[in-house]
């Protein structure tokens, strides 16, 4: 709630993902679940685009009142717009246990050994990585943290 709050009033800057007990403690499944968060605050915050074809009014009234919407190409072209979480499950209660009753830190954590088992990161462009080291060791030279 503090994130959605504060984003509404025009914060951009995310502090303290994945962190526990002040910042003491970092954890790679609350960075998970935290950036989960952040992309739904992130859509609340971006809105609803509201157009002519968003809107569906002639989809509206094809299917009428007594009409499903499910098999219409427009809920076919458009659902997965909407809030589709990898950490949250929202299947009802007994498909839920069906499929293992996992709850979100269980799944948070499964994913995070994942990320770090699989995950194979891009290599850096040519030159990258040197110049991050002379900037790193002259941050250590300006602060008295040269090593020896």
């Amino acid at each position: 709630m503090t994130a959605l709050l504060t984003a509404l009033g025009g914060a951009n800057m995310i502090y303290g993902s994945g962190m526990l007990e002040l910042g003491v403690t970092f954890d790679y499944a609350q960075l998970l679940i935290d950036n989960e968060i952040a992309r739904m605050v992130n859509k609340v915050v971006e809105g609803i685009p509201v157009t002519d074809e968003t809107l569906a009014v002639d989809v509206i009234k094809e299917v009428g009142s007594s009409g499903e919407f499910i098999t219409k190409e427009h809920t076919y072209k458009y659902f997965r717009e909407q809030s589709q979480s990898k950490m949250i499950d929202r299947r009802m209660r007994e498909a839920w246990l069906d499929k293992g009753g996992k709850d979100l830190t269980t799944r948070a954590y499964e994913e995070a050994i994942h990320i770090l088992e699989t995950h194979k990161p891009d290599p850096l462009p040519e030159g990258v990585q040197k110049k991050l080291r002379e900037i790193v060791e002259e941050a250590e030279e300006e602060y008295g943290l040269k090593r020896k």
